[in-house]
């Protein structure tokens, strides 16, 4: 048993795969499942709106103002970014368990009410709408750190990677869920209520009975958020929080020993003389964390915002591909419900084919390569592939090189899941001490929202073409030129990529050092550095 390690952490570090842990994955997960459904929704529903409020009464279908697109849009991770701060915190103050009741419940009755935006007025319905999309994404930033934390400190140190990495590729299953329910949702619709395309008809290209299908597809997101309730309130808290910040080691026994369903001391003096020490009491703003984590915290916060900025910038160009390759066709070329089915089927198809094989090969290798060169590597390739498209971007204009262009971006999605989009959200929740995991999980969860907000709407507007950007919008540099700035993004979240350890193999209490006798046995970025090297002389 390493250093001080108790005996009810040690057993559940060397506890071989068992059923409780699938519990747990599936569990967390479907939360996960439910945030994806939830933030992505809503771009399969703009369009629609914008039909539906803001028809002007010509052969041309209504579009949302560029300022009440990007307020329905980015409310909801401005929620998330809050959400993710304040319960990152609370689950350190009140215990993983409790809080996360709370995210769940906040989750279910926003969803449900972000479809009862009822009125004929367009600002009054958008108000609304954006008014729950918020609170909804508050409760969804909670889900972040929770879920990451409360899972790494169930699984086993030899596949917890693994395990974190499928709570999140849960998201992935989330997004394929949206745009598959979103598909059913308008072909029935469609078939009961269709109307000729805007440009046959001068009015009522968009029926009244659409204003259902944008409501149907927000509401049906607390389904599965409802669901799962009851499970996450019949999990027992975490072990690690139990022992080492609630400092109830007889609690954390006796849980673990039913789930493991092996005795367990409980080591009650043991947990004093561990928790008593100077080394375990400093706080997130001291400098002994500064000392110890600082550049961890760095690193997990910069590089999750990078890679953010990169990631949810790509919905610059998603109207390229799906353009190119004929998934979509101009707006007064379709009917309401054509329109919604169309999008739908261009997300369901991406999702299949580039977002959820990205995820499951980081849960198949993460353990196996480790989460600092799958995060590396994938930074790297997402930059050569973004220059890849920038720097020739007028040759991939020609409908004759369309399929290079679509490969190239699915290629992208691709690096980025089965890269840092899956390892920034898996390191955070192993590096930190228990008493302030939740909350540095959380913050750097933040950071990436913040990225977030930055690629999706910051470089909206700096997209924009010089010479004639979208109405609403001022002039850009263009897109060639903001591929060219989101490849250099990417090679800088591969640079602070070395400010993060490795967490491969190692216990929780490890990483931290939580368990150690010697003040400096906590892993340290050359600790991090070295692994690649020592695996290879291992190997000689």
């Amino acid at each position: 048993m390493a250093g001080d390690q108790l005996q009810v952490l040690h057993a559940l570090d060397l506890a071989k795969t068992q059923w409780y842990h699938f519990t747990a994955i599936v569990i967390a997960g479907m939360g996960f499942f439910t945030d994806a459904y939830d933030l992505f929704c809503i771009s399969l529903v703009t369009k629609l709106l914008g039909r539906i409020y803001y028809y002007k009464g010509t052969n041309t279908p209504g579009v949302l103002p560029a300022n009440v697109a990007a307020a329905v849009n980015s409310v909801a991770f401005v929620g998330t970014l809050s959400g993710q701060l304040f319960f990152g915190w609370l689950g350190d103050k009140m215990g993983r368990k409790k809080v996360y009741g709370m995210t769940l419940m906040i989750m279910v009755i926003c969803s449900i009410a972000s479809g009862l935006s009822f009125s004929n007025d367009a600002t009054a319905v958008m108000t609304t709408l954006c008014f729950f999309r918020f609170w909804l994404g508050f409760g969804i930033g909670g889900d972040y750190p929770l879920s990451a934390t409360i899972m790494s400190e169930y699984a086993n140190k030899k596949t917890r990677g693994a395990f974190i990495a499928a709570v999140f590729a849960m998201q992935g299953f989330g997004i394929l869920a949206g745009g598959i329910f979103a598909l059913i949702v308008a072909s029935s619709f469609k078939a009961a209520f269709d109307v000729p395309p805007a440009y046959e008809r001068f009015i009522d290209t968009t029926p009244h009975q659409a204003d259902y299908i944008w409501r149907i597809i927000l509401m049906f997101g607390a389904i599965p958020a409802a669901l799962t309730y009851y499970w996450r309130m019949k999990m027992p808290e975490t072990a690690r929080y139990t022992a080492l910040v609630a400092k109830n080691a007889e609690k954390a026994a006796k849980d673990m020993a039913r789930v493991l369903q092996v005795d367990i001391e409980a080591e009650q003096g043991k947990v004093n003389e561990l928790t008593e020490k100077e080394k375990n009491s400093f706080g997130l703003f001291s400098k002994e964390f500064l000392r110890r984590h600082g550049l961890h915290l760095l690193g997990t916060s910069t590089t999750w915002f990078l890679l953010d900025i990169a990631f949810y910038s790509q919905n610059l160009f998603q109207k390229d591909v799906f353009v190119a390759i004929g998934w979509i066709h101009k707006a007064n070329t379709m009917s309401a419900m054509e329109e919604v089915f169309k999008i739908a089927r261009a997300q369901t198809l991406i999702a299949l084919c580039s977002t959820v094989p990205g995820y499951w090969f980081t849960v198949a290798l993460i353990d196996k390569m480790g989460r600092f060169k799958i995060q590396l590597m994938g930074f790297t390739m997402m930059t050569i592939f973004m220059f890849a498209l920038a720097i020739p971007y007028n040759h991939w204009k020609n409908d004759d090189n369309k399929y290079g262009f679509v490969v190239l971006y699915s290629l992208t999605f691709f690096f980025a899941n089965f890269g840092p989009n899956s390892t920034t959200f898996i390191v955070p929740a192993e590096i930190f001490p228990a008493r302030l995991r939740s909350t540095c999980h959380g913050i750097s969860a933040a950071s990436g929202k913040l990225g977030a907000i930055v690629g999706a709407f910051g470089f909206l507007y700096l997209s924009q073409s010089p010479s004639k950007p979208d109405a609403g919008y001022g002039k850009g540099i263009g897109v060639k030129h903001t591929l060219t700035i989101l490849a250099v993004v990417n090679l800088f979240g591969a640079l602070f990529t070395l400010l993060v350890p490795e967490a491969k193999g190692k216990s929780l209490e490890e990483m931290s050092g939580e368990n150690e006798d010697n003040d400096d046995d906590a892993v340290t970025l050359e600790d991090g550095s070295k692994l690649t090297a020592d695996e290879s002389k291992s190997t000689v």
